[in-house]
């Protein structure tokens, strides 16, 4: 069964940062690519950044220079490093498999910016 635990959120200034973790289990990590979301309240899910089984990775273009994807195999973990915040980027994160819509969705880890 195919599981995501997101974790490392709560609530920061603007300029801050935060480092959110996503614990993953059920597949072969290291064959996937890994992707973060966000849904920030009453607005759909967004597509925050992905990151392939290599080294390359993709952003959104209002979080890109800001955040960094990245993802330790050995631990089934990818990271989202996120800095800079700005009030924008409250919402809950989610990871995820890249194309596998029929995953179970975990339950997010709340990021709040606030002055």
């Amino acid at each position: 069964q195919v599981q995501f635990v997101e974790s490392g959120g709560g609530l920061v200034q603007p300029g801050g940062s935060l480092r959110l973790s996503c614990a993953a289990s059920g597949f072969t990590f290291s064959n996937y690519v890994l992707s973060w979301y966000r849904r920030a309240p009453g607005q759909a899910r967004e597509w925050v950044a992905t990151h392939n089984v290599g080294p390359y990775t993709m952003y959104a273009e209002s979080v890109k220079d800001r955040f960094i994807i990245s993802r330790d195999n050995a631990k089934n973990t990818v990271f989202l490093q996120i800095n800079s915040l700005k009030l924008e980027d409250t919402a809950v994160y989610y990871c995820h498999r890249t194309n596998y819509p029929n995953d179970a969705w975990g339950q997010g880890t709340q990021v709040t910016v606030s002055p």
